[in-house]
């Protein structure tokens, strides 16, 4: 076996030694470590006309010096369209709706061409216009940033007076707000809300029942100044007052409960009845032949403004003339205060049965309505204490008019607020600091939705100091000030 091995690699060394060396032979391959070598190491040899296994690097077209070949065309060039084509498209062109070969050509176009140029501004503008970021809504304000400009430029020749500003007002804002209710928001459902006695009552109807209901009232002002009454239709020798909610089994009507404790007995008007604001709006409604409509607007609205007009064209001056409401009365410049109180209640009362927001009077406008409010507590206080409601006065005797005696200081927190001392024993008496016994605080819409019956005594958000039932006598006067 050994010599058979000795033998073939002497056959091997003779056939290599015959064959002549090859030129080239030093290639990548033999250069390679990983390539295979004959014995001794030598590298085998290559079969003539083969390649070689590893392929020599190729020469940069760079090094070589020779030119380098053309660049391919990225692509088609710049359209080429006719200028009729290019006016054309203009339009689209303004509305970004141009492929990007047209916005190319357009946009080549238009720095040669100053026509096309200014054409294509204007559309530019134009798109700018019909794509308006801000809201199309005109702005709240603007109404009384023009009216205030134009009585700034030229006072008016016959101003309404200061103490009608309010009603003028809130009626404004109201009617802003009734301008485009449809059907359903005539229609939809509110519930008038009261303090009656010791307890909240309410009363339903819509909110074109809430606008009878307010022209209805307005009328008693109407009455007094002259104007016509808008319940004249239904005064036919009795007036249709019969339909009043009753509460008991004594028949006695809301109205005349709600007028008792106030100490409000009644004045028979024309028609046999008595003229209060509740008989008022449930004749107005039962003397309808249908339920109170869109319709209504038109008369409340023309009744606002005869109201406005009339005390204007008066001269203003200290509005002392009374109002009658049936089983009290009011001058006129209270009167008119408690209309704009009124009417922004009810305001409220649809806002919130439509579900849109409606904001507070005017700080000044505010003020006037809670001060009205706080003069009349004293004779509300009183009338509770002869109806059994409030607590007995602490003097044996009532203190004499004009003569100060206990007090409740009355802080009313807000832009509208202010501070007023309360007299407790008697409503002719002087609110005294030095006798001040207890202290209450509010805020001022939540002292003003106290008074319209919107939010209970015990519910009230008040800071109370000092006695507590002269501070829940006066929260609860407070809640009987309002009426339907």
């Amino acid at each position: 076996m050994k010599k058979d091995e000795e033998k073939d690699q002497e056959r091997d060394e003779e056939r290599h030694q015959e064959r002549p060396p090859e030129e080239g032979r030093a290639t990548a391959s033999s250069d390679d470590g990983n390539a295979p070598s004959g014995p001794g190491g030598t590298p085998p040899a290559r079969e003539p006309g083969r390649p070689p296994r590893i392929p020599l690097p190729r020469a940069s077209v760079e090094d070589s010096g020779l030119p380098l070949p053309p660049a391919e065309s990225a692509g088609p060039g710049p359209l080429t369209l006719e200028h009729p084509v290019l006016k054309s498209l203009l339009g689209a062109w303004a509305l970004a709706a141009c492929s990007a070969e047209e916005t190319a050509a357009v946009e080549e176009h238009l720095g040669d061409c100053g026509a096309c140029a200014d054409e294509a501004r204007r559309l530019r503008e134009a798109v700018g216009l019909l794509q308006r970021p801000e809201s199309l809504d005109l702005d709240p304000g603007l109404r009384t940033r023009v009216l205030d400009g134009c009585l700034n430029r030229r006072p008016p020749r016959i101003p309404v007076p200061v103490w009608a500003a309010s009603y003028d007002a809130e009626t404004a804002r109201l009617d802003a707000l009734l301008q485009d209710f449809g059907d359903a928001e005539w229609h939809a459902p509110v519930r008038l809300r009261w303090f009656r006695g010791e307890g909240a009552t309410s009363r339903r109807t819509t909110v074109a029942g809430v606008i009878a209901h307010l022209l209805a009232v307005d009328g008693l002002v109407a009455l007094a100044l002259g104007l016509d009454d808008p319940l004249a239709p239904f005064t036919t020798g009795d007036r249709p007052g019969t339909s009043d909610e009753t509460d008991g089994t004594d028949g006695t009507s809301e109205a005349d409960k709600t007028h008792k404790i106030h100490g409000w007995d009644g004045a028979t008007g024309s028609g046999g009845t008595v003229d209060t604001p509740a008989r008022r709006t449930e004749s107005f409604w039962a003397g309808s032949h249908f339920p109170p409509t869109r319709s209504v607007r038109g008369p409340w609205r023309e009744q606002t403004h005869a109201l406005v007009r009339t005390v204007s064209f008066t001269g203003g001056g200290p509005g002392t003339m009374p109002v009658s409401y049936g089983g009290f009365e009011l001058p006129l410049r209270d009167a008119m205060l408690d209309r704009a109180f009124e009417c922004w209640v009810h305001a409220e009362d649809i806002a919130e049965a439509v579900d849109y927001p409606y904001a507070p009077p005017a700080p000044r406008h505010l003020h006037g309505m809670i001060d009205l409010a706080a003069r009349m507590l004293p004779e509300t206080l009183a009338a509770r204490r002869r109806a059994g409601l409030a607590t007995p006065s602490s003097t044996r005797h009532l203190v004499t008019a004009g003569r100060p005696g206990r007090s409740l200081r009355l802080e009313i927190e807000g832009s509208g607020g202010g501070e007023w001392l309360i007299p407790l024993d008697s409503p002719g008496a002087v609110g005294s600091a030095d006798h001040e016994v207890a202290h209450v605080a509010l805020d001022d819409v939540e002292f003003c939705r106290l008074a319209a019956g919107h939010v209970s005594p015990e519910e009230a958000a008040a800071g109370q100091l000092g006695d507590r039932e002269a501070i829940r006598d006066v929260l609860f006067a407070a809640a009987s000030l309002s009426r339907m």
